[in-house]
């Protein structure tokens, strides 16, 4: 498999080329995972007022939200909503 196939371009800075590795989805899978997951346990404490419960919830929460946070964040990457090419002027100065 070519190192090509492993990047998505997703824009340029100076002129060069910007892509996006799959790696990054994974590093902000679970960047994200670890804030959605704190924010899961405190909200299940003020509901159950268990800690216990609450524990468990987030550590059951955080697999099955990874998983769903990577692949919709892999089909994003493939959508073309919302992005725009800008053509580099035909001048330069």
């Amino acid at each position: 498999m070519s190192t090509e196939s492993k990047e998505r371009h997703i824009g340029t800075v100076d002129g060069s080329p910007v892509v996006e590795k799959h790696y990054r989805s994974i590093l902000k899978t679970i960047s994200w995972r670890v804030t959605g997951t704190l924010d899961t346990m405190v909200v299940s404490y003020i509901v159950t007022g268990s800690l216990a419960w609450a524990a468990s919830i987030g550590f059951f929460e955080v697999f099955t939200k990874m998983a769903l946070y990577y692949f919709h964040e892999r089909i994003w990457s493939r959508l073309k909503v919302g992005l725009e090419v800008k053509q580099p002027p035909d001048y330069s100065i």
